[in-house]
């Protein structure tokens, strides 16, 4: 059974930075971060598919940084410059092929982890 444990929320001010981390049980092609706020759908927030292709979120360009270990089937989120809005439970996903166009689809992954609570207060 595949397994994504994600780890390294916690809570910050506004203008701080985080790190969340992702292990998988197994290598995927590609993989993503999502968050979901509570009342609010889930958003895709960075991926990185095969060969190393990135998606940002218009809303986190130039703040988030998403980065795989392929080695260690891990997935990082540098989140820098948070922003209260950026509060959400971070949710890392993988799929072994996501079609073009639709890497920040949260329907395009099969499997997804527990979450990870991330809090920027002001």
């Amino acid at each position: 059974q595949v397994q994504l444990v994600e780890s390294g929320g916690g809570s910050v001010q506004a203008g701080g930075s985080l790190r969340v981390s992702c292990v998988a049980s197994r290598g995927f092609y590609y993989m993503g971060w999502f968050r979901q706020a509570p009342g609010k759908e889930r958003e895709g927030v960075a991926g990185v598919g095969i060969e190393g292709s990135i998606t940002y979120a218009d809303s986190v360009k130039g703040r988030f940084t998403i980065s795989k270990d392929n080695a260690k089937n891990t997935l990082y989120l540098q989140m820098d410059s948070l922003k209260p809005e950026d509060t959400a439970m971070y949710y890392c996903a993988a799929a072994w092929w996501v079609r073009s166009g639709n890497t920040l689809k949260a329907s395009s992954y099969t499997s997804w982890g527990q979450g990870t609570q991330v809090t920027v207060s002001s």
